[in-house]
C-alpha cells in the first residue's frame, strides 16, 4: 500500500462513458481498458466500489421529455445503470476480477440486493463491488448515489471520472477564458454553481467529508494516477489547502 494515497475509493463512471464514440449503447473496448486499470488498483491494494450511469440508455428526466411520469421515468433510469453494471462485471471476471454486483432495486437473479456490511466484506476481501440503480429512489441522480454509497462504505475519496479534465470556472467548450482549478472548496462550487455533481450530491459530500478527485476518463490510467497521488484533475475539499 506505500504506492497509493487510498486504501479505499469510490469510482463513479458516467453510462455516457461506457459508449465511447458511439455515444449510445456499450462500447466493449472502452470498458475493457477501465477493467483493466480496476484490476490493476485491486493489485496494487486498493479497495474498489463502483457507481455507474445509465446515460447511454436512458435518462430519465431528460428522455421522459415530460411525457412520462418522472418516478417512472426514473425507475427506467436505474434499469439502464443494471445494465452496465452487468456489462462491467462481466469484462472484469473475464479478466480474473472477483466481482460482485449489488443493486438499491432487488432483481435477485442477477445481483446481490444493496447490504452495506455485505458490501464492505466484499471490499475487505478484495472483491470490487458495482453498486447499481442509483439510490434506488426517483429523483436522485447515480451522483448522490455514489457520495452516498461512498458514505456508507467509509471511501476515503470519490474518483469523479468525466470527460472533462477537471473542474473550470466555465465550460471550456464554450468559453475559451475558463479557467481550470487545481482545488476548490465545496462552498464554491455551490455558489458558482459549477457542474461538478448536481448540487444534492456535493452538499452530501461536503456534509460527510468526503473529497471528490475530478478527472478525465479519456485515459483510463488517470485512476492509477490519482491512486498515486499525481497531480490530475481537480480535487473538491473542505480546505484544498490541507
Amino acid at each position: 500500500m506505500a504506492e497509493v494515497m487510498y486504501k479505499r475509493v469510490l469510482l463513479k463512471i458516467s453510462g455516457e462513458a461506457l459508449a465511447g464514440e458511439k455515444h449510445s449503447g456499450l462500447d466493449f473496448d472502452v470498458i475493457s481498458s477501465v477493467c483493466d486499470v480496476i484490476q490493476e488498483a485491486v493489485e496494487l491494494g486498493v479497495e474498489v466500489g463502483v457507481v455507474i450511469g445509465g446515460g447511454n440508455f436512458w435518462r430519465g428526466l431528460k428522455d421522459g421529455n415530460g411525457k412520462m411520469e418522472r418516478t417512472r421515468a426514473d425507475h427506467m433510469g436505474m434499469m439502464a445503470t443494471a445494465m452496465n453494471c452487468l456489462a462491467m462485471a462481466d469484462v472484469l471476471e473475464q479478466k480474473g476480477v472477483d466481482v460482485r454486483v449489488q443493486t438499491a432495486v432487488e432483481m435477485r437473479a442477477v445481483a446481490e440486493p444493496y447490504i452495506r456490511s455485505r458490501a464492505i466484506r466484499h471490499l475487505e476481501k478484495g472483491r470490487v463491488v458495482i453498486f447499481g440503480c442509483g439510490t434506488g429512489n426517483p429523483y436522485f441522480s447515480t451522483d448522490t448515489a455514489a457520495v452516498l454509497r461512498a458514505a456508507e462504505i467509509n471511501a476515503d475519496v470519490i474518483l469523479l471520472a468525466k470527460n472533462i479534465d477537471g473542474v473550470y470556472s466555465a465550460d471550456p467548450n464554450v468559453d475559451s477564458n475558463a479557467v481550470k482549478y487545481e482545488s476548490i472548496t465545496y462552498d464554491d462550487v455551490l455558489a458558482k454553481h459549477l457542474r461538478v455533481m448536481d448540487s444534492t450530491a456535493t452538499s452530501l459530500s461536503m456534509d460527510n467529508r468526503i473529497p471528490i478527485l475530478v478527472f478525465a476518463l479519456k485515459d483510463p490510467k488517470n485512476i492509477i494516477r490519482a491512486l498515486k497521488g499525481e497531480k490530475i484533475g481537480t480535487i473538491v475539499k473542505e480546505d484544498p489547502a490541507l
